[in-house]
């Protein structure tokens, strides 16, 4: 190593040590004992701590710009009255059991404080408030929103919430476990931590997002100063701290104060994502965190972000945003070329390498695994934390990463890296080979000899052939179980590939009063897929979690979805719950202007008997539907489909209420019309049975012989697997109905 490098590498020890020195006297006696004697030394770093105060306080300004922007598009106001966010002399008073000591940090709407505990243990915590004159609404909300976020974190590399309460004054606050450490892209530098190190650390950071979002959150503000790393037992341990932005998947588990409205921009610049900045809340899901994730990725392996945090700030929330959503980063590889040569070699002395090493380093699997994390397109990264961390381990164990094209070429590479030794040998093999036939020719008396060990020679390349072949077959049989792993993540994803069976295994463990806020589809597919195989509990059940998660949704669902449960109910033979079901479905559609769907509401809530107060709560609906039927010619070909179908609900409600003629009138109306053959078989079997209670058992007994006979016929082609398109659930309600009319006239 030359003068110059030496000189350089102390000033920067020097300086990253003075840097972490907040207080200036202790800074200046530091000073004064490592530059003892050099006045060169001294000169340089004071320069170099100057300019970082003016570039923090230039960022510090731009960012307070920014935040205010961000404020007036947030349009939030203070409750109380009080203006923009004061002094918060607290530190010395008590809250709650907890002694406030020193005040740590801040955020946009809570202040840290180191406290101690006093009772019924004695230590140091982290007790985080709401800073007086932010107590706006919203504020307020997305701070509750923080602590109940905490409070589901269980992960060794998330801080653990360990109390939550409220002041006198009635501000919020929780109290979590204190977190000192460093941020982990200034931990990685302080230490001169090399690439693989780094990576070890960041995927404890990946299994921690992993379990947030396993959780139903999150993050939304991954960045290094959320990513603290402390010392446990001699071993750096990355702690996900400030969950005071995360959104929640699963509103059941927060809450609805944490839905961001359209227009709100929450997050920092230089990690958000694109479809963040694009302040459209229902875009964004846990593949955002993904995005933050590869721009932390991208700081730790070249020391930048992909987008300058500075230059984004300067240029404005529209500008900044466009540039999120359209420019393509550069690949962290080309980004070194950004840096002088001097820069350069000072980030890559940081990674306790030198500079072409680093490039060297980036270029190739690291630079496809992080593009695709920043992928623009939410759809083109990776599914999940748990997909990325795994990736990152495949580089780190020299295999073929997901990230990247599988090219023959490149698996051989990645075989060849696996396996240096093997290899070795077989070159050095191959030499001792032609060595031996080279000697050969001089040396014709060792003829016998030479030629024994070309043979020998052989067999140990065709052994060696064998074992790269059982390598590659190895490999590609690896591949496919971790293709398999990753594929269970989530059910939707199972659905997409066909493979019903295991996501209903997941849904099964799914508590039917907690359903995902994505459930309403996989539910009800998987609930369709169980009726059509015959599985009617777990039908039932999934139509249960279907109906559950549209009411905590508050959306619309399809009627059609009343037939579905109602016929499951009956086949799995659960006559209580489907007693429950038609007090849901009574409450759910009350005051329903629709005739289509107050039928189907008549229709399915009497598949079975009914009593008295059950038809009385019902003539409202009967009403409704009524306003298909009324001032019809029944005797003219009739083409709305839904007056068939309303004649078969009041044919049905008729019977139930024991007007035996009204029924058969309703009833051959409804036949009349003929297709779908489903409706003409259930109107058929109402028709037998009100025959038969009218005395007429031969008229009876023809009617119940047709319906059974298309049922039995036409049952099983017309249930077919499941297609997304099939009405099965008609067929089954007909046949429920041909069963109750062979009861009844068998009795």
């Amino acid at each position: 190593m030359d003068v110059l490098d030496s000189n350089r590498e102390r000033e920067d020890e020097v300086y990253f040590t003075a840097v972490g020195i907040a207080d200036p006297t202790a800074r200046a006696s530091y000073l004064d004992d490592a530059c003892a004697g050099n006045a060169a030394l001294r000169k340089v770093v004071e320069e170099m701590l100057a300019t970082q105060e003016a570039a923090d306080a230039l960022i510090t300004r731009a960012s307070a710009s920014f935040a205010t922007a961000v404020r007036e598009i947030e349009g939030t106001a203070p409750v109380t009255g009080a203006g923009a966010a004061g002094v918060d002399d607290i530190c010395g008073t008590h809250i709650g059991r907890y002694k406030v000591l020193q005040r740590l940090g801040e955020g946009g709407c809570g202040a840290v404080y180191l406290a101690e505990q006093e009772l019924p243990v004695r230590r140091r915590v982290a007790l985080k408030v709401i800073k007086l004159g932010m107590d706006t609404k919203s504020v307020i909300a997305r701070f509750e929103t923080e602590r109940q976020v905490l409070a589901l974190m269980e992960h060794p590399n998330i801080a653990r919430v360990l109390d939550a309460g409220a002041t006198e004054s009635g501000r919020p606050y929780f109290v979590m476990e204190l977190v000192t450490g460093t941020k982990i892209t200034d931990y990685c530098d302080q230490n001169k931590l090399p690439i693989p190190e780094r990576l070890d650390l960041y995927i404890q950071v990946c299994h921690a997002v992993q379990h947030a979002h396993q959780k139903g959150i999150i993050h939304r503000d991954l960045k290094p100063s959320n990513i603290l790393v402390t010392l446990q037992d001699g071993k750096p341990v990355p702690k996900v701290i400030d969950f005071g932005v995360a959104k929640a998947i699963q509103t059941n588990l927060i809450g609805p104060s944490l839905t961001t409205s359209n227009g709100h921009l929450i997050g920092t610049p230089a990690y958000m994502s694109p479809e963040q900045a694009a302040m459209r809340g229902v875009d964004v899901d846990t593949r955002s965190d993904i995005y933050s994730l590869g721009v932390l990725l991208y700081e730790l392996l070249c020391s930048l972000t992909p987008f300058d945090g500075n230059q984004l700030l300067k240029a404005g929330l529209d500008q900044m945003r466009r540039i999120l959503r359209e420019t393509e980063p550069k690949r962290p590889s080309d980004r070194l070329f950004s840096f002088n040569v001097a820069e350069l070699h000072r980030v890559a002395a940081r990674r306790a390498t030198t500079a072409p090493n680093l490039v060297s380093h980036l270029r190739g699997d690291l630079d496809w695994i992080v593009m695709k994390a920043l992928e623009k397109d939410p759809a083109r990264r990776y599914e999940t934390a748990y997909g990325f961390l795994k990736d990152i381990e495949r580089y780190l164990h020299q295999e073929p990463v997901a990230a990247r094209p599988q090219t023959r070429i490149y698996r051989f590479q990645k075989l060849v890296r696996r396996n240096r030794l093997v290899f070795a040998a077989g070159a050095a093999v191959t030499l001792a080979l032609a060595v031996g036939l080279g000697t050969a020719v001089w040396m014709l008396f060792r003829e016998r000899e030479l030629r024994q060990r070309a043979v020998a020679a052989e067999k140990a390349q065709a052994h060696l052939r064998q074992v790269a072949e059982r390598g590659l077959a190895n490999e590609l049989e690896l591949r496919r179980q971790s293709t398999a792993r990753d594929a269970i993540v989530q059910a939707a994803a199972l659905i997409n590939q066909q493979a019903f069976d295991r996501a209903d295994e997941l849904m099964a463990r799914v508590p039917q009063e907690n359903p995902t806020l994505e459930g309403v589809e996989v539910f009800r597919t998987l609930g369709d897929w169980n009726a059509v195989n015959g599985k009617w509990l777990a039908a039932r059940d999934r139509f249960y979690q279907l109906r559950h998660a549209n009411r905590i949704e508050k959306a619309s669902d399809t009627s059609l979805d009343i037939t579905r449960a109602a016929v499951a109910y009956i086949e799995c033979q659960d006559t209580e719950g489907y007693e429950h079901f038609r007090q849901r479905v009574l409450e759910t559609y009350a005051g329903t202007t629709d005739p289509a769907v107050a039928e189907r509401v008549v229709k399915n809530c009497l598949l079975q008997p009914a009593s008295a107060p059950l038809l009385s709560l019902l003539s409202p609906f009967v009403e409704v539907a009524n306003q298909l039927l009324a001032q019809k010619d029944f005797a003219a070909v009739e083409t709305d489909g839904r007056v068939s179908w309303g004649c078969l609900s009041v044919a049905l409600l008729e019977y139930r209420a024991g007007h035996w003629v009204d029924a058969q009138t309703w009833a051959e109306r409804c036949i009349r019309y003929g297709p779908p053959h489903s409706r003409s078989a259930a109107a058929q079997a109402i028709l037998a049975m009100a025959f038969f209670r009218s005395g007429r058992a031969d008229a009876a007994r023809s009617e119940l012989a047709n319906a059974s006979r298309v049922v039995t016929e036409r049952f099983n082609t017309e249930i077919q697997p499941h297609d997304g398109s099939s009405f099965w659930f008609d067929w089954v309600a007909a046949r429920i109905l041909v069963r109750e009319a062979e009861s009844v006239i068998a009795q």
